[in-house]
């Protein structure tokens, strides 16, 4: 598509028709190169494969199992895409996005802490409540707006596009919720919350609950009685700021089940549907009283009738925002999330789709996790496959997160050495992953088929995967090492820095790769005075933990350490963890020290389905990069891929952005 002319351009068109045929030709010659420079004529398409492996690409090829990204390869090359330091999902992203570093763009970590609280709080985005209200009574009225805040900083790389007329769609980018202001038509991915606030709560139905349910993390269970074969439920829904101490919003529904059939019939207000045992329901939309006749907020859900008898099971999704109806901001502009339900049907728009938690919690199996992973899967692909219809020049992005998460859930399936590999999970699921890549080389296939000689094709991942074996409990190494202490006086911590003593304690771990100085006059209650002494502690701690040996194997634990001060630059710096733990692979932090707790022990072997990662020295871990134009960028890095995106359209990079294009200039650039 050739864009409306400039004023000088259609000057020129009058002048040049009035004389003649010659002249009109040579317009048109003009005319195109106008359309050239604002950017629209081109088209660059960008497929976004969270978590992709260089090294299993790489067999899988080799094998001849991935004939597309074979042939992409050797039109264009393959290439190792170095990635963020720490090679966390939302600080790579954010990378990208930017095309600048964390100190720039303030994300990271998935968590960040408040010093002067202690508190974690999730990185990319923050709900504030209405600042003023008036009570009345049960109620609570908002007299002021809340706001929704994207943390992430610096302008997105199309903002940039939009500032030069180049028209982009982008489906799922990670950091990007709310979504930022913009002319593009954009959807928000990772980081997105459900309707609960949170990147995804189940519901888990039963008359037996099992054994330590009230300490199941990402889901709840809710114990019911069957009574002449009937279930009575409640869906719990977002908490409901106009009454009084915020209870949650709620939905009654009810469960029918058939005497002698393993089927039951469920109603949740006007909608009736029957589910066989093992069976998913479509989407069912509910809507959620805040005041009534007057407030509602509409949700999504899947039921999942897991069983009906000896025990009764049923498995609700977390309950996403509705995207007919958004709650929150989900799309730019707002009705385009309207247009992609009403085009596609309902999908899940919460940024962290697959329920990982619900396997984690052994509430699903392998097989029925499997089954609701390759529902986001066909939903991600049915939103790509549309926009890759509609596209007629300039940009388009697509992101995909299956591999992660199912590499996150399924490396013990083919992985002997693996703690938690059992020989049935293998005979399962050994080819899980070797058939999600099958899956993608034939979506990459269908994009190839469409591309012309004006199309650009970009495929990258924004970090690789490796086993993950072992855990290493940072607080509890600080705590043995004399850095940290605890009140004597309280129970050990299980998570948010409880019970710490912080008249002692002078370092701490938060996150998945960060450790913190307790810093005087940052932190709370710091005592870490700033200067040589806080210089000296940094690299003491850093040369001891890149000691730190695994006594089962005498392997180092920790390959890379990085102060923040030499790796960033940019006004989030001092916003940084102090150091950044790059473990070896096969090792991770715990989950015991993520939120901040202090574990019974240092090292640990890793028994959890969740069984792969990448949150470890960068090096280890490099994402995929590869293209139909020859890429001339010997170590490329996720740093260069917004400058690449924005000379495709003859864009220059703005000052201060320190990437480069993968590609040559094109000739007349």
């Amino acid at each position: 598509m050739i864009p409306r002319p400039t004023s000088r351009c259609r000057v020129n068109l009058l002048w040049r028709l009035a004389a003649g045929f010659l002249s009109l030709l040579a317009f048109g010659v003009v005319l195109l190169a106008c359309g050239r420079s604002a950017g629209v004529q081109r088209k660059l398409i960008v497929l976004g494969l969270d978590g992709m492996d260089p090294e299993l690409l790489g067999r899988y090829m080799d094998e001849g199992k991935l004939p597309n990204f074979a042939r992409l390869a050797q039109q264009g090359g393959f290439r190792r895409l170095g990635t963020s330091i720490p090679p966390q999902s939302p600080v790579a992203w954010s990378n990208l996005i930017t095309g600048l570093n964390p100190g720039e763009h303030g994300i990271f970590d998935f968590i960040h802490r408040d010093p002067k609280t202690l508190l974690p709080y999730l990185s990319t985005s923050r709900v504030e409540p209405p600042k003023r209200a008036l009570r009345l009574g049960p109620w609570v009225l908002p007299l002021s707006p809340g706001r929704v805040t994207l943390l992430r900083e610096r302008k997105a790389f199309w903002e940039i596009l939009d500032g030069h007329r180049v028209p982009a769609v982008i489906l799922r980018m990670p950091a990007n919720f709310p979504p930022v202001e913009s002319e593009s038509r954009t959807l928000a991915g990772m980081g997105t919350p459900d309707m609960l606030g949170t990147y995804g709560t189940f519901a888990f139905y039963t008359d037996v609950p099992p054994a330590g349910a009230e300490r199941i993390s990402g889901g709840r269970v809710y114990p019911v009685r069957v009574a002449e074969f009937r279930v009575a439920a409640q869906l719990v829904g977002p908490y409901n700021t106009f009454r009084r101490g915020e209870p949650p919003a709620t939905v009654d529904f009810a469960v029918w089940l058939d005497p002698t059939e393993a089927v039951a019939k469920l109603a949740v207000q006007e909608q009736e549907f029957v589910l066989r045992e093992g069976e998913w329901s479509d989407w069912v939309v509910v809507e959620f009283t805040l005041i009534p006749h007057l407030e509602t907020v509409s949700g999504i859900c899947k039921f999942y009738l897991k069983q009906v008898r000896p025990v009764f099971q049923l498995y609700v999704s977390p309950i996403n925002i509705d995207p007919a109806r958004p709650a929150l901001p989900l799309s730019t502009p707002e009705a385009y999330v309207r247009e992609l339900q009403e085009k596609t049907g309902y999908f899940y728009t919460q940024g962290m789709a697959e329920d990982t938690r619900a396997l984690s919690a052994g509430l699903l199996t392998d097989a029925e996790y499997v089954t609701q992973a390759r529902m986001v899967w066909e939903e991600q692909r049915r939103l790509f496959l549309l926009e890759l219809g509609r596209l007629q020049g300039g940009f388009l992005f697509g992101y995909f997160s299956g591999l992660d998460q199912n590499s996150h859930m399924f490396w013990r399936a083919f992985d002997e050495r693996h703690p938690a590999y059992t020989p049935q999970t293998a005979a399962g699921f050994a080819r899980l992953l070797e058939g999600q890549y099958r899956e993608m080389d034939e979506l990459l296939g269908e994009v190839m088929a469409r591309l012309d000689a004006d199309t650009t094709l970009l495929v990258l991942s924004d970090h690789g995967f490796a086993p993950y074996y072992r855990s290493f409990n940072l607080n509890t190494w600080l705590l043995e090492r004399g850095y940290a202490a605890l009140r004597l006086d309280r129970p050990r911590p299980a998570d948010f820095l409880a019970n710490v003593d912080w008249s002692r304690t002078r370092a701490y771990g938060l996150g998945l790769n960060g450790l913190y100085l307790n810093r005087r006059g940052r932190e709370r209650d710091g005592i870490v005075p700033p200067g040589a002494e806080a210089e000296a502690l940094l690299e003491e701690i850093a040369q001891e933990l890149l000691a730190v040996r695994d006594p089962a194997t005498q392997r180092p634990v920790i390959t890379r350490v990085d102060r923040a001060a030499q790796v960033y630059s940019g006004p989030h710096l001092a916003d940084a963890p102090d150091l950044l733990i790059g473990y070896n692979r096969g090792y991770r932090a715990g989950w015991g020290t993520v939120l901040g707790g202090f574990p019974g022990v240092v090292l640990e072997d890793n028994r959890e389905v969740w069984s792969g990662d990448h949150c470890i020295d960068f090096n280890l871990v490099p994402g995929v990069l590869l293209s139909n134009r020859t890429i001339r960028a010997d170590a490329p890095t996720l740093l260069d891929i917004a400058p690449t995106i924005l000379a495709e359209f003859g864009i220059e990079k703005p000052p201060g952005m320190p990437g480069q294009s993968l590609f040559a200039p094109r000739p007349g650039r």
